[in-house]
């Protein structure tokens, strides 16, 4: 599946799981402001097709997650996060296609509890 940003500029290609793809939608205060809605793609599922100069970075809370926008249109289209070390996080609504979505809602207002949770969930399969 491809996607990107906005201005098209930033453009990546993205192995998807077959539909319905799981997905997340978060509360945190960014996600939530930005409608962020998570598809998890592990990075050997992921290849940036082009854009990385125009990518620029945010950090905040504990600095793990890094946030990357693309600084001529501002839409950020995926980013490292901090609860998925060895994948990256597509946001659904940058995708040229839609897909069909499993969307689980996470609670990022309390991430370490939901974290937990979600480990929990995912090691029992």
């Amino acid at each position: 599946m491809r996607g990107g940003c906005h201005c098209g500029v930033v453009r990546f290609t993205a192995r998807l799981p077959e539909a319905p793809v799981p997905a997340l939608a978060c509360n945190c205060s960014i996600c939530a402001m930005t409608g962020f809605i998570h598809i998890i793609v592990p990075h050997e599922d992921f290849a940036l097709e082009q854009g990385q100069d125009a990518l620029t970075s945010y950090r905040f809370g504990t600095g793990t997650a890094k946030h990357l926008f693309c600084k001529h249109c501002g839409v950020k289209s995926f980013y490292q996060p901090r609860s998925h070390p060895d994948a990256w996080s597509v946001n659904a609504n940058c995708l040229d296609d839609p897909v069909e979505l499993v969307v689980d809602q996470f609670d990022g207002q309390n991430w370490d509890a939901s974290k937990a949770a979600l480990d929990a969930k995912d090691a029992a399969g």
